[in-house]
């Protein structure tokens, strides 16, 4: 009589990972009810121009958002948001350098230049008029990016192209990247700048609106990469090289200075995270109390602003306070003391 032999202990270890493998194959993959690349490419390449419709819709949701910060109105803003058509040349970007397309890439760059000037002036004309010139928070939220700022958009980015690739397409998706990118506020929070004057806050708020452009049309192409859509052909090969050449030529000139910035901001994180754990941990004193703080990144020196009452700091506790910055990586900051009276 012949008898099976029972598989090896090594075999079935095989084929459990083997399953298991398939499992999360079926479970994390991007081909169930994926839509066809001619449908995905021709719904942005509709949202990527600005005129008629689009322009009109973009200039009404600016005066709400630039309302909605002059009046520190969070569900306003939010409202504004969800009515910004500004993701379409954005994503229109990402997917033309995905798909080796210089006339997408054109087209999408000149309606993006469009709407950003439109916004501008828009929101520079209302706060010009408004009666009400205070810096609210919901605007000076806009003037610091950081690096959540960053990560922020690139996974809304991803999410947004996600969605946008199903056959169906995910209803609740779209409105929450344009609620969680926050492309509209920041170009608000730039017109106010340059309505009252304050280059600072021009300055922070539009390199808020090009980080989070960059990093959607970052994680737009990594998806329509990863998807296999097909390149764009050409009429001969020397002209598909030198399209090639010219779109990524265009993309390092963009790509290397935001590197630099993106790595300034996170050493400005880190640095802002690690003064307020010093203040925490170590700024406790018997006679005298911190009533505030002010962390200032700096590439050369760092400053950290202490706002204290009570008796003044003796030389040798200062001295013990700074080599207590030591160890948090703080050496190189310049401590400056207020006293409140």
């Amino acid at each position: 009589m012949l008898v099976d032999n029972p598989p090896s202990p090594r075999n079935r270890q095989s084929t459990t990972l083997t399953q298991f493998g398939r499992f999360l194959h079926d479970q994390f993959s991007l081909e169930e009810d994926k839509e066809d690349e001619a449908g995905v490419i021709d719904s942005i390449n509709r949202g990527i121009e600005f005129r008629g419709i689009n322009l009109w819709t973009l200039i009404f949701a600016i005066f709400i958002a630039s309302i909605g910060l002059n009046v520190n109105s969070t569900a306003v803003i939010i409202g504004a948001m969800l009515i910004s058509p500004l993701m379409g040349p954005i994503m229109g970007i990402g997917l033309g350098i995905g798909i080796n397309d210089l006339d997408m890439i054109g087209r999408s760059l000149k309606n993006l230049s469009i709407a950003v000037s439109i916004s501008l002036l828009t929101s520079t004309v209302y706060f010009f008029i408004s009666p009400l010139h205070i810096a609210q928070s919901e605007l000076l939220a806009r003037t610091s990016p950081s690096v959540w700022d960053a990560f922020i958009a690139f996974f809304g980015g991803l999410a947004g192209i996600v969605a946008s690739s199903r056959r169906g397409k995910i209803t609740n998706v779209v409105p929450g990247v344009a609620i969680a990118t926050a492309l509209m506020p920041p170009l608000c929070t730039a017109g106010y700048g340059l309505a009252t004057g304050n280059l600072y806050y021009f300055a922070g708020a539009f390199y808020l609106f090009l980080i989070n452009s960059i990093c959607i049309s970052l994680a737009t192409f990594l998806i329509v990469r990863f998807l296999g859509y097909h390149q764009k052909t050409y009429p001969t090969r020397e002209v598909e090289r030198r399209v090639r050449t010219t779109i990524w030529a265009a993309v390092l000139v963009v790509l290397l200075p935001s590197t630099y910035l993106a790595y300034q901001i996170v050493r400005k994180t880190i640095f802002e995270q690690t003064a307020k754990r010093f203040v925490t941990n170590e700024c406790n004193f018997q006679y005298r109390q911190v009533l505030n703080y002010v962390a200032q990144y700096n590439r050369q020196t760092p400053v950290l602003e202490l706002t204290m009452v009570g008796e003044p700091l003796s030389p040798d506790s200062i001295n013990m306070l700074r080599a207590k910055m030591l160890p948090y990586g703080l050496d190189s900051a310049r401590l400056i003391r207020v006293y409140s009276e």
